[in-house]
Protein backbone atom coordinates (compact mmCIF):
# COMPACT_ATOMS: atom_id res chain seq x y z
CA UNK A 1 0.00 0.00 0.00
CA UNK A 2 2.84 2.36 0.91
CA UNK A 3 4.51 1.68 -2.47
CA UNK A 4 1.25 2.49 -4.25
CA UNK A 5 1.06 5.88 -2.53
CA UNK A 6 4.69 6.65 -3.41
CA UNK A 7 3.95 5.78 -7.03
CA UNK A 8 0.86 7.97 -7.04
CA UNK A 9 2.84 10.91 -5.64
CA UNK A 10 5.57 10.51 -8.27
CA UNK A 11 3.02 10.37 -11.10
CA UNK A 12 1.21 13.41 -9.68
CA UNK A 13 4.44 15.36 -9.45
CA UNK A 14 5.24 14.46 -13.06
CA UNK A 15 1.87 15.77 -14.16
CA UNK A 16 2.44 19.04 -12.28
CA UNK A 17 5.94 19.45 -13.73
CA UNK A 18 4.67 18.71 -17.23
CA UNK A 19 1.85 21.22 -16.80
CA UNK A 20 4.32 23.86 -15.62
CA UNK A 21 6.53 23.11 -18.58
CA UNK A 22 3.60 23.54 -20.94
CA UNK A 23 2.68 26.81 -19.26
CA UNK A 24 6.22 28.11 -19.73
CA UNK A 25 6.08 27.12 -23.38
CA UNK A 26 2.87 29.07 -23.81
CA UNK A 27 4.44 32.14 -22.24
CA UNK A 28 7.40 31.87 -24.59
CA UNK A 29 5.01 31.58 -27.53
CA UNK A 30 3.19 34.72 -26.39
CA UNK A 31 6.51 36.53 -26.03
CA UNK A 32 7.31 35.72 -29.64
CA UNK A 33 4.51 38.04 -30.73
CA UNK A 34 5.75 41.53 -31.59
CA UNK A 35 3.44 44.19 -30.20
CA UNK A 36 3.41 47.39 -32.25
CA UNK A 37 1.80 50.53 -30.86
CA UNK A 38 0.26 52.90 -33.37
CA UNK A 39 -2.86 54.92 -34.14
CA UNK A 40 -5.13 55.94 -37.00
CA UNK A 41 -3.93 55.34 -40.55
CA UNK A 42 -0.58 54.02 -39.33
CA UNK A 43 -2.36 51.42 -37.21
CA UNK A 44 -4.40 50.39 -40.25
CA UNK A 45 -1.17 49.91 -42.20
CA UNK A 46 0.30 47.73 -39.48
CA UNK A 47 -2.84 45.63 -39.27
CA UNK A 48 -2.47 44.99 -42.99
CA UNK A 49 1.20 44.15 -42.45
CA UNK A 50 0.31 41.75 -39.62
CA UNK A 51 -1.97 39.77 -41.94
CA UNK A 52 0.28 39.90 -44.99
CA UNK A 53 2.10 37.13 -46.79
CA UNK A 54 5.27 39.15 -46.31
CA UNK A 55 4.92 38.89 -42.50
CA UNK A 56 4.33 35.16 -42.78
CA UNK A 57 7.43 34.72 -44.95
CA UNK A 58 9.44 36.78 -42.46
CA UNK A 59 8.15 34.51 -39.67
CA UNK A 60 6.81 37.51 -37.76
CA UNK A 61 3.65 37.43 -35.69
CA UNK A 62 2.48 40.98 -35.05
CA UNK A 63 -0.23 42.42 -32.85
CA UNK A 64 -1.24 46.06 -33.25
CA UNK A 65 -2.23 48.05 -30.19
CA UNK A 66 -4.10 51.33 -30.70
CA UNK A 67 -2.74 53.98 -28.34
CA UNK A 68 -3.97 57.51 -28.96
CA UNK A 69 -1.44 59.67 -27.12
CA UNK A 70 2.06 59.96 -28.55
CA UNK A 71 3.83 60.16 -25.18
CA UNK A 72 1.83 57.15 -24.00
CA UNK A 73 3.02 55.15 -27.01
CA UNK A 74 6.63 56.04 -26.28
CA UNK A 75 6.27 55.36 -22.57
CA UNK A 76 4.71 51.96 -23.29
CA UNK A 77 7.68 51.17 -25.54
CA UNK A 78 10.18 52.27 -22.88
CA UNK A 79 8.36 50.17 -20.27
CA UNK A 80 8.24 47.21 -22.71
CA UNK A 81 4.46 47.00 -22.52
CA UNK A 82 4.81 47.06 -26.31
CA UNK A 83 7.88 46.14 -28.35
CA UNK A 84 7.90 48.95 -30.90
CA UNK A 85 5.86 51.89 -32.09
CA UNK A 86 5.19 53.35 -35.50
CA UNK A 87 3.69 56.84 -35.58
CA UNK A 88 6.31 59.52 -35.02
CA UNK A 89 8.90 61.61 -36.80
CA UNK A 90 12.56 61.84 -35.87
CA UNK A 91 11.92 65.35 -34.57
CA UNK A 92 9.20 64.11 -32.22
CA UNK A 93 11.36 61.20 -31.07
CA UNK A 94 14.31 63.47 -30.29
CA UNK A 95 12.04 65.78 -28.31
CA UNK A 96 10.71 62.83 -26.28
CA UNK A 97 14.22 61.60 -25.52
CA UNK A 98 15.23 65.03 -24.24
CA UNK A 99 12.46 64.90 -21.63
CA UNK A 100 12.64 61.20 -20.74
CA UNK A 101 14.89 59.08 -18.57
CA UNK A 102 14.50 56.25 -21.09
CA UNK A 103 15.91 56.57 -24.58
CA UNK A 104 14.17 55.24 -27.68
CA UNK A 105 15.87 54.82 -31.03
CA UNK A 106 14.68 54.14 -34.59
CA UNK A 107 15.25 50.75 -36.18
CA UNK A 108 14.07 51.98 -39.59
CA UNK A 109 12.74 54.98 -41.45
CA UNK A 110 9.34 54.46 -43.08
CA UNK A 111 7.80 57.43 -44.91
CA UNK A 112 7.30 61.16 -45.19
CA UNK A 113 3.93 62.84 -45.52
CA UNK A 114 5.11 65.95 -47.37
CA UNK A 115 3.95 69.45 -46.64
CA UNK A 116 3.17 71.08 -49.96
CA UNK A 117 2.95 74.61 -51.33
CA UNK A 118 -0.38 74.96 -53.14
CA UNK A 119 -1.66 77.77 -55.33
CA UNK A 120 -4.66 78.52 -57.51
CA UNK A 121 -2.70 81.42 -59.01
CA UNK A 122 0.74 80.00 -59.82
CA UNK A 123 1.74 76.85 -61.69
CA UNK A 124 5.33 76.89 -60.45
CA UNK A 125 7.64 78.78 -58.11
CA UNK A 126 9.13 80.90 -60.89
CA UNK A 127 5.80 82.72 -61.21
CA UNK A 128 5.69 83.89 -57.59
CA UNK A 129 5.38 87.68 -57.54
CA UNK A 130 6.59 90.31 -55.10
CA UNK A 131 4.32 90.78 -52.09
CA UNK A 132 2.54 87.47 -52.72
CA UNK A 133 0.28 86.52 -49.80
CA UNK A 134 1.24 83.20 -48.23
CA UNK A 135 -0.97 81.34 -45.74
CA UNK A 136 0.77 79.28 -43.05
CA UNK A 137 -0.52 77.48 -39.97
CA UNK A 138 -1.15 79.52 -36.85
CA UNK A 139 0.42 76.94 -34.53
CA UNK A 140 4.10 76.67 -33.60
CA UNK A 141 5.07 73.20 -34.81
CA UNK A 142 3.27 73.25 -38.17
CA UNK A 143 4.06 76.89 -38.83
CA UNK A 144 7.77 76.35 -38.21
CA UNK A 145 7.82 73.31 -40.50
CA UNK A 146 6.08 75.28 -43.24
CA UNK A 147 8.56 78.14 -42.97
CA UNK A 148 11.34 75.59 -43.40
CA UNK A 149 9.62 74.38 -46.58
CA UNK A 150 9.57 77.94 -47.91
CA UNK A 151 13.28 78.18 -47.19
CA UNK A 152 14.01 74.94 -49.05
CA UNK A 153 11.97 76.32 -51.95
CA UNK A 154 14.40 79.30 -51.98
CA UNK A 155 11.63 81.80 -51.25
CA UNK A 156 12.97 82.94 -47.86
CA UNK A 157 15.98 82.49 -45.58
CA UNK A 158 15.71 81.71 -41.87
CA UNK A 159 17.99 82.63 -38.99
CA UNK A 160 20.85 80.18 -38.40
CA UNK A 161 19.41 79.36 -34.96
CA UNK A 162 15.84 78.86 -36.23
CA UNK A 163 13.93 76.54 -33.91
CA UNK A 164 12.11 73.89 -35.95
CA UNK A 165 9.65 73.39 -33.11
CA UNK A 166 8.52 76.94 -32.41
CA UNK A 167 10.07 79.22 -35.06
CA UNK A 168 7.92 82.04 -36.47
CA UNK A 169 7.97 84.61 -39.26
CA UNK A 170 10.00 86.83 -36.90
CA UNK A 171 12.90 84.45 -37.57
CA UNK A 172 13.01 85.20 -41.30
CA UNK A 173 16.42 86.71 -42.11
CA UNK A 174 15.84 87.31 -45.82
CA UNK A 175 12.62 87.76 -47.80
CA UNK A 176 13.67 88.80 -51.32
CA UNK A 177 10.12 88.77 -52.71
CA UNK A 178 8.69 90.56 -49.67
CA UNK A 179 6.19 87.77 -49.13
CA UNK A 180 3.30 88.68 -46.88
CA UNK A 181 2.16 86.07 -44.38
CA UNK A 182 -1.35 85.26 -43.24
CA UNK A 183 -1.72 82.97 -40.23
CA UNK A 184 -4.63 80.54 -40.54
CA UNK A 185 -6.23 77.59 -38.85
CA UNK A 186 -4.37 74.94 -40.84
CA UNK A 187 -7.56 72.89 -41.41
CA UNK A 188 -8.92 75.75 -43.53
CA UNK A 189 -5.97 75.61 -45.96
CA UNK A 190 -7.74 73.95 -48.91
CA UNK A 191 -10.75 76.24 -48.56
CA UNK A 192 -8.86 79.54 -48.57
CA UNK A 193 -6.67 78.89 -51.63
CA UNK A 194 -8.77 81.27 -53.72
CA UNK A 195 -8.23 84.05 -51.17
CA UNK A 196 -4.42 83.94 -51.02
CA UNK A 197 -1.60 83.53 -53.51
CA UNK A 198 -0.16 80.41 -51.89
CA UNK A 199 -0.91 78.18 -48.91
CA UNK A 200 1.23 75.60 -47.17
CA UNK A 201 -0.81 72.53 -46.27
CA UNK A 202 0.06 69.29 -44.50
CA UNK A 203 -0.72 66.00 -46.22
CA UNK A 204 -3.59 64.83 -44.02
CA UNK A 205 -5.42 68.14 -44.43
CA UNK A 206 -4.68 68.25 -48.15
CA UNK A 207 -6.18 64.79 -48.66
CA UNK A 208 -9.27 65.79 -46.66
CA UNK A 209 -9.61 68.80 -48.99
CA UNK A 210 -9.30 66.74 -52.17
CA UNK A 211 -5.66 67.67 -52.86
CA UNK A 212 -2.84 65.28 -53.68
CA UNK A 213 0.59 66.62 -52.77
CA UNK A 214 2.24 64.68 -55.60
CA UNK A 215 -0.06 66.08 -58.27
CA UNK A 216 -1.39 69.40 -57.00
CA UNK A 217 1.43 71.06 -55.06
CA UNK A 218 3.82 73.40 -56.86
CA UNK A 219 6.51 72.35 -54.37
CA UNK A 220 6.74 69.64 -51.71
CA UNK A 221 9.10 68.34 -49.06
CA UNK A 222 11.59 65.66 -50.07
CA UNK A 223 11.82 62.16 -48.62
CA UNK A 224 15.55 62.32 -48.02
CA UNK A 225 18.21 63.29 -45.49
CA UNK A 226 17.53 67.00 -46.02
CA UNK A 227 14.14 66.47 -44.37
CA UNK A 228 15.39 64.23 -41.56
CA UNK A 229 13.34 65.64 -38.68
CA UNK A 230 10.11 64.90 -40.59
CA UNK A 231 10.99 61.31 -41.47
CA UNK A 232 8.66 58.81 -39.81
CA UNK A 233 10.32 55.91 -38.04
CA UNK A 234 9.77 52.63 -36.22
CA UNK A 235 11.04 53.20 -32.68
CA UNK A 236 12.18 50.73 -30.00
CA UNK A 237 13.85 50.86 -26.61
CA UNK A 238 17.55 51.62 -27.02
CA UNK A 239 18.81 48.38 -25.47
CA UNK A 240 16.60 46.34 -27.83
CA UNK A 241 17.67 47.89 -31.13
CA UNK A 242 19.83 44.89 -32.08
CA UNK A 243 17.09 42.29 -31.61
CA UNK A 244 16.65 40.54 -34.95
CA UNK A 245 12.86 40.32 -34.75
CA UNK A 246 12.57 44.07 -34.21
CA UNK A 247 15.07 44.89 -36.96
CA UNK A 248 12.92 42.79 -39.31
CA UNK A 249 10.06 45.27 -38.91
CA UNK A 250 11.81 47.84 -41.09
CA UNK A 251 12.52 45.39 -43.89
CA UNK A 252 8.95 44.17 -43.68
CA UNK A 253 7.52 47.70 -43.96
CA UNK A 254 9.43 48.24 -47.20
CA UNK A 255 8.38 44.92 -48.74
CA UNK A 256 6.86 45.49 -52.23
CA UNK A 257 3.55 43.91 -51.14
CA UNK A 258 3.23 46.40 -48.30
CA UNK A 259 4.30 49.41 -50.36
CA UNK A 260 1.79 48.57 -53.07
CA UNK A 261 -0.99 48.59 -50.47
CA UNK A 262 0.18 51.89 -48.96
CA UNK A 263 0.46 53.57 -52.36
CA UNK A 264 -3.05 52.51 -53.35
CA UNK A 265 -4.62 53.32 -49.98
CA UNK A 266 -3.10 56.80 -49.66
CA UNK A 267 -2.74 57.81 -53.31
CA UNK A 268 1.04 57.73 -53.02
CA UNK A 269 1.12 60.54 -50.46
CA UNK A 270 2.85 58.52 -47.75
CA UNK A 271 6.10 58.79 -49.66
CA UNK A 272 8.40 55.87 -48.93
CA UNK A 273 11.64 56.79 -47.14
CA UNK A 274 13.97 53.79 -46.90
CA UNK A 275 17.13 55.48 -45.66
CA UNK A 276 20.23 54.41 -43.80
CA UNK A 277 19.91 55.28 -40.11
CA UNK A 278 23.55 56.35 -40.06
CA UNK A 279 22.59 59.23 -42.38
CA UNK A 280 19.66 60.52 -40.32
CA UNK A 281 20.17 59.49 -36.69
CA UNK A 282 22.92 60.51 -34.26
CA UNK A 283 23.61 57.77 -31.72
Amino acid sequence: MKKMWIGFIIVSMSVVITACGNKESNVEQDDSVIRVGSVGADADIWRFIANSEAAEKADLEIEVEDIEDGVAKNTATADEDIDANAFQTIGYLESFNEDSAEKLVPVATTYVEPVGIYSDKYDNLDEVEDHAVVAIADNPADGARQLRVLEKADLIELDADFDDGVGTTDDISANPKNLEFELIDDWTGPRILQDVDMALIGNTIALEGGLNVLNDAIYREKADESNRINLNVIAVKEDRQDEEQLKKLGKLYHDPEIQEYIDEEFDGTKVEADLSLSDVWDD
